[in-house]
């Protein structure tokens, strides 16, 4: 079974993905570490942001893989906590905008969501890259707690600007931010993320 679950940054999607995949014992995909990891190798190796075709080179050359308790890596590198810095949140929609590296890495989605059972987050997963997932969630939140979210996980960082930056990314990613017709709205304004996860739960146990 496949679960999608979209949205916008700051709606919760990392954590209740994490934390269903766990309560199910699914294998848990997070598609924007992908793009985190990508855009990371590329400004060490000095390829170009602009260049959409070095850009799917390089990802077609260098598969992401994730490990146990949500690490990420490309070969023998360890970059879990790497693509996390705030020069990765500048660049990474940079290199998600490409089409010839969204191909690229929905082909890489599609290999490892289907291996076995698998709870997918981003932004265009129950559209474009398994439309067939059995269940199918758009996480949405009020743009304040959004915002708060993201400054919780970037300390340090101001809260006005984060909340500019997450308005600009909104923007941006627009075009590749798709909400299924049959997907099930979730609003996580008020919600702890144990009522989320609940929530979709009961979902997968209805689908079967």
């Amino acid at each position: 079974m496949i679960v999608a679950i979209d949205g916008p940054a700051g709606a919760g999607k990392s954590s209740v993905a994490r934390a269903l995949a766990e309560r199910l014992g699914f294998t848990y995909l997070d598609t924007g570490a992908m793009y985190r990891a990508l855009t990371w190798l590329a400004l060490r190796d000095g390829v170009s942001l602009e260049d959409g075709h070095g850009l799917a080179s390089l990802a077609r050359g260098r598969s992401v893989e994730f490990g146990e308790e949500g690490s990420v890596s490309i070969g023998d590198l360890d970059l879990t906590s790497a693509i996390r810095e705030p020069e990765i949140d500048a660049a990474v929609p940079l290199v998600a905008r490409h089409p010839e590296v969204r191909e690229v890495m929905r082909r890489r989605q599609r290999e490892l969501g289907r291996a076995g059972d698998s709870v997918i987050e981003g932004r265009d997963i129950g559209v474009v890259v398994v439309p067939e997932a059995e269940v199918k969630v758009w996480l949405v939140a009020d743009p304040a707690i959004r915002a708060a979210r993201r400054h919780a996980d970037r300390q340090g960082l101001d809260p006005t600007e984060l909340a500019d930056e997450l308005r600009r990314r909104d923007e941006r990613d627009a075009v590749n931010t798709h909400r299924a017709p049959d997907a099930i709205e979730v609003d996580t304004t008020e919600l702890a993320l144990d009522t989320v996860v609940e929530r979709i739960a009961a979902l997968v146990a209805e689908a079967g």
